[in-house]
């Protein structure tokens, strides 16, 4: 079940961040083949700006993910809907204030991103500055939109907004350059259109009376909004270190004996476009990573999330071996459409694109024990780990390598860089846990006491009602081994047999490969059962029968437990029962 999940989340996610990137690109094309060379350096002055919006609408989607999937993973879904109204406010008032400012200081905006205080190029910058900014609510609320709508388990809806937004952008460029003739500020709003209409098909959903998120201006809390951007720090370190590292790679080519009239600079600009894109792997197994671990770790589910992160990268090595060669085999195909003429500057982005592609299989480890740590409250170790691979490290090699190899050496930054972060977490591991990394899930950096020890923990996956007796007869078995009292026993044994006799014979569709699986833990005190399956919402805990004779094996449940409580995160059903130990 958690393998399909995982699948269904990085699918979701890898389009996603795919289409955004091509989504650019063709901004970018149409902006230099349309309306020309001022335009497209205008596009690039104003880019800076954008990314600040990004940057916030960044660390709310990162922190949503955080509060969120703790919240879920402890069951409380009105911290998560705090956490949702928070961040649904947050992102609302920065974005309108952004709207605010640009309208009124967008003369100086352009002058202070180096437009010139007039002419073509000035004008250019100010009018796509207005014209974005019009969309920044919509762009702000997108990127909290796509991990609100991956913790819901609608993943099929996120692609549906990703693409509605992707044929709204290409639709509006064209309607602008060849009827409208609108120009930058054409532009800037066909953008902004786009977001809105990805907002609309999300919207409808998290309007209706399925979301599994509710906003309220009750909830909006000024505690939440900075745990909000506390939790989505790292990746505030993540955006911060890949600026510098631009920069430094920028600094250092500049600076290289024999690299020409820009010519490294103009080669390393147009293939980091292009990794970017073929990046989206990576930002796909960062970004499930966080929000499973996230969920299972607050849980408390060992095995999960061992399997979570485990799973993750060797999904990882496969999709980075295969973008990796796709880049190889079309890296002068991609390149060309950029650099058409065949000069040093073409033949040195094309390396450097080949180069790019073998860091992605170590990019996307990283990326997976990275934001698991960061779920799990490691937070300080996971922002060390973001600014020694976004910067340090590459930045590092870049000027090593280039002392010998020159220029071409310049493009072993990104893959030298990834492997020196993975061994450096590798040595982490060992240094915390004392165990090599893939020793008994060392790699997840758990503490001792987290959850229960293997051999005081059972899971079990029903596929069909046969199986249930038998299920229940091992929890029984299971909690008399070690200690559990025949009445304690007893009781284990009916939660599980009632609860999934419930879950089978009601929520399995027929004919279907619907899974429940039952997880239990003997814990200091208590027993806790934890009960997940992919079938239709249904709270057992808030349900009210019509009927008195009806759903007597829940009530039963409900009255022998000392605590209950219910989540559906991404699509699933989660029910966890604690049974109080010795209990009279």
């Amino acid at each position: 079940m958690i393998r399909k999940l995982i699948r269904q989340m990085l699918a979701a996610q890898i389009f996603s961040a795919l289409t955004v990137s091509l989504c650019l690109l063709i901004d970018s094309v149409m902006i230099s083949r349309f309306l020309g060379e001022n335009a497209i350096a205008a596009y690039g002055l104003a880019n800076p700006l954008l990314l600040a919006i990004g940057a916030i609408g960044t660390l709310l989607g990162a922190g949503i993910q955080v509060v969120c999937s703790k919240a879920l993973g402890r069951g409380n879904q009105e911290e998560a809907n705090i956490g949702y109204s928070s961040a649904i406010a947050a992102s609302g008032a920065a974005s309108l204030l952004f709207v605010a400012v640009a309208a009124v200081f967008c003369s100086f905006l352009a002058r202070a991103l180096g437009a010139g205080a007039s002419g073509p190029l000035h004008d250019m910058t100010r009018d796509y500055l207005v014209g974005f900014s019009i969309g920044a609510p919509g762009s702000m609320g997108a990127l909290v939109l796509v991990p609100v709508l991956q913790m819901a388990g609608q993943s099929g809806l996120l692609i549906a907004a990703v693409l509605t937004m992707t044929a709204a952008d290409v639709a509006l460029d064209l309607l602008n350059v060849l009827v409208f003739h609108g120009g930058m500020f054409g532009m800037g709003l066909a953008s902004a259109l786009s977001y809105y209409a990805a907002m609309l098909v999300g919207g409808i959903y998290l309007l209706s009376k399925k979301s599994v998120f509710r906003f309220s201006r009750k909830r909006v809390k000024i505690r939440m909004i900075a745990d909000l951007f506390r939790s989505g720090v790292p990746a505030g370190v993540n955006m911060i270190a890949s600026l510098v590292l631009v920069y430094l790679m920028n600094q250092l080519l500049r600076r290289l004996p024999g690299a020409g009239a820009g010519v490294g600079i103009a080669a390393f600009t147009v293939f980091l476009s292009v990794g970017n894109a073929a990046n989206c792997i990576t930002t796909g197994v960062g970004g499930v990573s966080l929000t499973l671990s996230g969920i299972f770790f607050h849980e408390e589910d060992r095995t999960a999330l061992k399997q979570t992160v485990g799973t993750l990268c060797r999904y990882g090595m496969v999709l980075g071996l295969f973008m990796g060669a796709v880049l190889v085999i079309f890296a002068p195909a991609v390149i060309r459409l950029f650099l058409p003429e065949a000069d040093r500057t073409q033949a040195a982005a094309i390396l450097g694109l080949r180069l790019f592609g073998a860091g992605l299989i170590p990019c996307c480890i990283n990326n997976a024990l990275k934001y698991a740590w960061q779920a799990s409250g490691r937070t300080g170790l996971s922002e060390l780990v973001s600014a020694a691979e976004g910067a340090l490290f590459p930045a590092l090699s870049a000027f090593a390598f280039s002392r010998f190899l020159g220029m071409e050496g310049a493009w072993l930054y990104f893959a030298a860089g990834e492997i020196l972060t993975l061994l450096a977490c590798g040595l982490l591991i060992r240094r915390i846990s004392g165990k090599r990394p893939w020793e008994d899930g060392a790699f997840l950096l758990l503490r001792k006491d987290f959850g229960a020890a293997e051999n005081q923990s059972m899971e079990m996956n029903l596929s069909e009602i046969s199986e249930v007796t038998a299920a229940a007869e091992k929890a029984g078995s299971f909690c008399r081994e070690r200690g559990g009292s025949e009445q304690e026993s007893n009781r284990i044994a009916l939660c599980v047999e009632e609860m999934a006799a419930n879950v089978i014979s009601h929520g399995f569709a027929e004919g279907g490969t619907n899974h429940l699986s039952v997880l239990i833990l003997n814990k200091p005190g208590q027993w806790v059962l934890r009960f997940r399956d992919d079938c239709a919402a249904f709270d057992p805990v808030r349900y009210v029968p019509q009927e008195k004779e009806q759903a007597i094996g829940i009530r039963l449940v409900m009255g022998i437990t000392e605590e209950a409580y219910y989540s559906y995160p991404m699509g699933l059903n989660n029910l966890v029962l604690k049974v109080r130990k010795n209990r009279e």
